[in-house]
């Protein structure tokens, strides 16, 4: 595995060209922003008429224009929308617009990997992965500091994809914490099976599992709260710092030896099987079928369950707990005024 940084990388090469960043989410505004406030003088944010997110992006003296004008002019094109529409996309605006030899770019290797979109040969094709939402992305990079990102190239019409690649990791933030070299078969599964086994789906439903288990139990909900959602910060937090082994050290006796005979109790060898199936799904393309599906479709199944999961009661009483700590929201990652 190689790892670069500030000095492995010729900025230059990327504040000398048109760069198009397309969406202004959590990971385009810091994008825009970082590369802007890096020198790259030509960045302009693509999105569709009557976007909510133009307002916020010209607020910061952002030029916005539509995705067609943007690949017409663009040297560099950065794909920041989410995932099911980003074939749509490439084949009503960026295909036939794009500059012959221009670089097309992605935070996430998904449409690439599965095939969802075919570019075409004389382009660049490379992506820049943050490792971290675009909150910390950005504040991370105004600190002076940047968050890992990882660097994949999928074509090289030019043989310069690698060098343009690692220049606009580093503007971005990126070679201050270090850039990793991978690919976009290993970015994009790894990715995938870590938000649904650990990160959103296995996390998410442990919580809420254990949650009702103490209220099914006739524990106060507030108490259940508390020791299964409120707390997880604290743990999750101390791995963030020193890994597992910082955690079980910080932690009283009693809570490591709960660790220690319990959890894998939870998580036995009948979990991991189920480990290995979600992970088959995702490397047979299962799973990315199922979710373009389900958007031509019109989105009915996961709105249905992003509506049920909304409606949980352990949302309403974490909305009347985090009130009484005002001290959450002082501090929060999420701005929904600002991206």
């Amino acid at each position: 595995m190689r790892v670069y940084y500030d000095r492995d990388a010729d900025v230059n090469m990327i504040k000398g060209k048109n760069v198009a960043v397309v969406g202004y989410g959590s990971q385009g505004h810091a994008h825009a922003l970082n590369l802007r406030d890096s020198g790259v003088k030509n960045v302009v944010v693509a999105l569709r008429e009557g976007s909510g997110s133009v307002e916020k992006a010209e607020a910061e003296q952002l030029k916005v224009v539509s995705p067609a004008e943007a690949a017409k002019w663009a040297d560099v094109v950065m794909v920041l929308t989410p995932d099911e529409g980003q074939a749509k996309l490439y084949n009503d605006d960026l295909r036939e617009n794009m500059k012959d030899g221009a670089a097309l770019a992605f935070a996430h290797g998904l449409n690439i990997h599965f095939r969802l979109i075919e570019p075409r040969p004389d382009l660049d094709v490379f992506m820049v992965a943050p490792k971290g939402p675009g909150h910390t992305v950005r504040s991370e990079y105004q600190r002076g500091a940047g968050v890992p990102m990882l660097l994949a190239i999928e074509q090289d019409a030019s043989g310069n994809a690698h060098d343009l690649g690692l220049a606009y990791a580093c503007a971005i933030g990126g070679g201050r914490a270090g850039v990793i070299g991978t690919s976009f078969r290993e970015e994009c599964e790894t990715d995938l099976f870590g938000e649904q086994v650990v990160l959103c789906g296995g996390l998410t439903s442990l919580i809420v599992a254990a949650y009702e288990t103490l209220v099914e139990a006739g524990y106060s909900s507030e108490m259940a709260y508390f020791e299964c959602v409120h707390e997880v910060k604290l743990i999750v937090d101390l791995i963030y710092e020193g890994g597992i082994a910082n955690m079980r050290y910080s932690v009283s006796n009693t809570a490591e030896y709960g660790d220690y005979v319990s959890g894998p109790r939870i998580i036995d060898d009948s979990v991991r099987a189920r480990m290995r199936e979600v992970l088959d799904d995702i490397q047979s393309g299962r799973f990315t079928k199922e979710w373009m599906l389900e958007n031509a479709a019109g989105q009915p199944s996961f709105k249905a369950m992003r509506r049920r999961a909304a409606e949980n009661d352990i949302e309403k009483v974490g909305a009347k707990l985090r009130a009484m700590m005002p001290w959450i929201a002082e501090n929060a990652l999420v701005d929904k005024s600002r991206n």
